[in-house]
């Protein structure tokens, strides 16, 4: 398998801390709401796909239920395995290859932790994969940009300092992936990192065809971690909710 950008960075610690060093109450908050919506029963059997440090996997496993994290970064799985206990479980892994089958009540995958390969093949082996894990009528919830909303409200350059470690971020798309590079400037390096992101411009219509090849059907799709009504212009998220049926 090609080299790619996101193994590298996903394991760098200035990845998390640009990203996931915060308050943690918009992730709670939306754990609180999904639950409320799905209504699981104690102990359902949940997997985390693309976990990180599992501060998502964390939380869903606190509300009683039985879950399982998975991520390619070793560093993240090695933070997360701190957290592990008899409902809480962690493995490195790559989404794009099968993981166990028929298993899980729930599959999730969130902020946008998906479209970063290098073809078309290999997102649908990462659906293949979520898809087979979960035994009939299961459950996926997959929370991605809203491409529209993504290029209409595209801040091209911004600069955050976070603990003394300043991101400068340059943002920009084409016709088929949106780009973001950041240049990480800190006193301890020689000279600064440069990390670029691709993500690929999936809209509602790609992933209703890729989830129907692999038996999930888009059931309801809110447009903000409130569930709120999606509109294709408007909508800062696509938060689909799908059903693993027989077509």
């Amino acid at each position: 398998m090609q080299q790619t950008w996101f193994k590298d960075w996903f394991n760098s610690p200035y990845y998390h801390q640009l990203y996931f060093n915060r308050d943690d109450r918009e992730a709670a908050l939306f754990i609180d709401k999904l639950i409320g919506y799905l209504r699981p029963v104690p102990g359902s059997l949940m997997l985390d796909v693309a976990c990180g440090k599992g501060r998502h996997s964390i939380q869903l496993a606190q509300k009683g239920f039985d879950v399982t994290g998975i991520d390619l970064s070793e560093d993240s799985i090695k933070d997360a395995l701190l957290s592990r206990s008899d409902a809480l479980h962690f493995y490195i892994h790559d989404m794009r290859l099968p993981f166990w089958i028929n298993y899980f009540d729930y599959a999730f995958n969130f902020f946008t932790s998906f479209g970063y390969f290098n073809s078309r093949r290999e997102h649908d082996n990462a659906i293949r994969t979520i898809a087979q894990s979960l035994k009939k009528e299961g459950t996926f919830v997959m929370d991605f940009l809203n491409v529209h909303y993504a290029e209409d409200h595209l801040v091209h350059q911004s600069e955050k300092e976070i603990d003394g470690v300043n991101f400068v971020i340059t943002k920009w798309f084409d016709e088929t992936h949106f780009y973001k590079k950041i240049v990480v400037e800190d006193e301890t390096l020689r000279e600064p990192i440069v990390h670029i992101e691709k993500v690929a411009k999936f809209s509602l219509g790609d992933f209703t065809e890729m989830f129907a090849y692999h038996k999930l059907q888009i059931q309801e799709v809110f447009g903000d971690y409130d569930f709120g009504h999606y509109d294709v212009k408007k909508s800062q998220r696509m938060v689909m909710i799908a059903k693993k049926v027989n077509l």
